[in-house]
């Protein structure tokens, strides 16, 4: 039941769109769905908070997630009504041409210039983002504008998330990361018998894709004293992987390295630890990965005041930052309980301490 309610629920929050400061129509839909069980806040910047509160003392455990996708936003208005864009997040040139577009609610299609009008090396270029155009089927600057489509607005995939025939495979746009959003709303429904010690904050995250940003401020107002962050990340079990040892459907992941620079974050050992031992407690597939690319929420969160204790559980995807991401509904489920299990136990976590 998990897995099939999961994906209901996924599907129609991956549908909405929300690039990057343009989070509205997610975080509206988030706050309705965790109203009932939370006492919910959203701040200005657009991060959802929820809280809600044990029935023993113990400490606040923050699990977040991030609403926004990756996007572009129209740039320019052309006098034939044709738009450009800049990208807001990870949005890849050679998966830009010729798709179907949310603009501002509005209908597009990113154009592309016909093939038999192509000259043979044009046929093997990607054509880089500041030359490519979207058409919302205006014929002016005047019928865009009238449209209510301007300068600023968000453009987003078009790609519904569908599943493969007799299979816990899904494949969609913004399985990153709108698959754990899902992940914390049922969360929240499972523990409103409140068995679990402390305080739990859920934390939707804004602007994830542009550099970390709605964690950093919700890290700092939370100030809790264990960060659980949910995340999607890239696998390699395709053809044209590398030695990357990271699938789908052999359970959540464990990043103890990502980002190698100045934004990334090493899992401590004393976290590592106790995932493991709960993961192993109760048989849980799960995976360990160093990817010195790509990163989570939890890279700026950790730095925080005088710094959070933290860890990222993430969920392999393939086809990473595209219009069909293609994820396994069994991680999900294996990563789910493995959460709530840690949470019904937090009471039992300790400090924690370096040494």
């Amino acid at each position: 039941m998990f897995k099939e309610q999961f994906y209901q629920n996924l599907k129609e929050l991956a549908a909405l769109p929300g690039s990057p400061g343009r989070e509205q129509k997610v975080v509206k839909r988030i706050v309705e769905l965790l109203e009932p069980y939370a006492e919910v806040e959203v701040d200005h910047m657009g991060n959802v908070y929820a809280v809600l509160e044990g029935n023993k003392p113990g400490p606040t455990v923050m699990v977040s997630s991030h609403s926004d996708e990756i996007g572009c936003m129209v740039s320019a208005i052309d006098p034939k009504g044709f738009l450009r864009m800049e990208r807001t997040g990870g949005m890849m040139d050679a998966l830009l041409v010729g798709r179907k577009v949310n603009v501002n609610g509005h209908f597009g299609v990113v154009g592309v210039k016909a093939g038999h009008l192509q000259t043979a090396a044009e046929q093997t270029k990607v054509v880089p983002i500041e030359n490519l155009y979207v058409d919302i089927g205006a014929s002016s600057r005047e019928e865009v504008l009238a449209m209510k489509v301007n300068i600023g607005d968000s453009i987003t995939y078009l790609s519904d998330l569908d599943r493969f025939t007799n299979s816990d495979l899904i494949c969609g746009k913004a399985i990153d990361n709108r698959s754990c959003c899902v992940l914390l709303v049922e969360l929240f429904k499972t523990l409103q018998d409140k068995e679990f010690s402390g305080k739990l904050v859920g934390l939707v995250a804004v602007q994830e894709e542009v550099g970390l940003r709605g964690a950093q401020i919700a890290g700092y107002k939370i100030d809790p004293d264990f960060a659980i962050v949910l995340d999607t990340i890239a696998c390699a079990d395709t053809p044209d992987g590398n030695h990357y040892p990271i699938a789908i459907g052999k359970g959540p992941v464990l990043p103890l390295m990502s980002g190698g620079g100045a934004m990334g974050n090493i899992m401590s050992e004393q976290m590592k630890n106790l995932i493991t031992s709960y993961a192993e407690k109760l048989d849980i597939p799960y995976q360990l990965s160093v990817m010195p690319k790509g990163t989570t929420d939890l890279s700026s969160i950790h730095l925080v005041k005088e710094g959070i204790q933290g860890a990222a559980i993430t969920f392999p995807r393939r086809y990473s930052h595209s219009p069909v991401e293609m994820a396994n509904l069994a991680d999900f489920e294996a990563g789910f309980k493995l959460l709530e299990a840690m949470l019904r136990d937090s009471g039992n976590w300790g400090e924690l301490s370096f040494i």
